[in-house]
């Protein structure tokens, strides 16, 4: 029955003049999310709503698509808040309309006892009938049809939807979508992605206000293995449901670590390895047009995240540092993760450089100007090894 889908977006709406600009935007992050679903798709602009046309409008017989997977899509498409599964019908009259949504009713529920409630807007004004006389045909229509069914016009089963446009829309479930505004009507950023659970959360959220990402990841072969390279890359691939394409630039960082290793004091390790991995993230994010940088801590989950630690990681950095998670306590970050389905790979036990070389007593209030000594000791190769390390690092494109 439904081969149209009506789009409902949220913060979109108030954007005024530039209203069109993130329309489009949406328009476009549909298109390219319905790419891989069986079908075709018309998505289209229409009178402050969008649309999409499923199949073969003329010949449905011969234009299946896939129904679950059209929804599934669109449920990753940021600056969606709601998807409706339309039946779209020609304006032949109130009479047949009454008789329309009958058979929308009968088609979409097991009717017997609900309750319910019509709510047509009559958005193109020549329609001879106001939308409270609509409301109340349609509703007599509806008892006349099922007298087994009540209105409720507080909290009713069914809420029927009638929009009355060119053509007339009748629709009644209404599937949330994410929320948010369309990835890249914000900017561009990099993600400073680990395989651990906090960094693909940050993604995920950092994308969800409109932010397009690439990201980087920190190897550290043989102390990492393959095994936690392609896990980062699997939860790259989860996020890029949701932000589309991502370049994961994977940075060789074991002579790094093990130089910092030999010549710095141990509690210091964690920071001293934090502020050149976002020199080298800095590094690609500048290269790419990235304006900031995205990270996934969260103030005191660990040593290097106390308000001190942060404050000696961005005093390296010339561009912002975006903390999403700044305030998420572990619990509400795991909630997430579940949610967008990285949680399961980010707990595989394959261990990522940050874990290999974490000293046993960390600092946890560093001292920049004791940082900043300490860092001297490395003067005599780090700059060749950061280098090598930005020479050799590999590219992959994630979709």
């Amino acid at each position: 029955m439904f081969r149209t889908f009506l789009i409902k977006y949220g913060e979109i709406a108030i954007k005024g003049k530039n209203r069109h600009l993130f329309e489009d935007a949406l328009v476009k992050q549909i298109c390219h999310a319905l790419r891989p679903v069986d079908g075709k798709f018309h998505v289209y602009k229409e009178q402050g709503r969008i649309y999409i046309d499923c199949g073969s409008q003329e010949d449905p017989e011969n234009g299946m698509f896939d129904f679950e997977g059209t929804v599934e899509a669109l449920k990753c498409v940021f600056g969606i808040v709601g998807i409706c599964p339309v039946l779209k019908v020609e304006d032949r009259g109130i009479e047949q309309l009454g008789t329309d949504v009958i058979g929308f009713l009968e088609q979409a529920y097991d009717v017997h006892g609900q309750t319910f409630k019509v709510a047509a807007r009559r958005a193109r004004k020549s329609y001879p009938i106001e939308s409270m006389e609509v409301d109340r045909v349609l509703g007599g229509r509806i008892l006349e049809a099922f007298p087994q069914m009540r209105v409720d016009v507080h909290e009713p089963e069914i809420m029927l939807h009638v929009e009355i446009r060119e053509k007339i829309y009748i629709y009644s479930k209404i599937i949330p979508g994410p929320g948010g505004m369309p990835v890249g009507t914000n900017g561009k950023a990099m993600l400073l992605l680990s395989g651990g659970i906090d960094s693909p959360v940050a993604g995920y959220m950092i994308c969800k206000r409109g932010v397009r990402i690439d990201a980087t990841y920190f190897h550290a072969p043989p102390y990492t293995s393959e095994r936690a390279k392609q896990k980062v890359v699997d939860l790259a691939r989860r996020i890029a449901k949701y932000a589309g394409p991502i370049d994961l630039h994977v940075v060789n960082f074991t002579d790094i670590q093990l130089y910092i290793y030999d010549q710095c004091p141990h509690d210091e390790l964690t920071i001293i390895m934090r502020r050149y991995m976002m020199r080298i993230a800095e590094h690609f994010a500048k290269e790419t047009g990235s304006l900031a940088l995205v990270t996934g801590e969260s103030i005191g989950q660990v040593a290097s995240q106390t308000m001190q630690s942060l404050a000696a990681t961005n005093e390296v950095c010339t561009i912002p540092v975006f903390r999403p998670l700044i305030g998420f306590d572990k619990q509400e970050i795991v909630n997430v993760a579940e949610r967008i389905d990285t949680y399961e790979t980010s707990i595989l036990p394959y261990e990522d450089c940050c874990t290999i070389f974490v000293a046993k007593h960390p600092v946890t209030k560093p001292n920049l100007n004791v940082i900043r000594r300490s860092e001297q000791k490395l003067n005599e190769k780090i700059d060749e090894l950061v280098r090598t390390a930005i020479e050799t690092t590999e590219t992959i494109r994630v979709w």
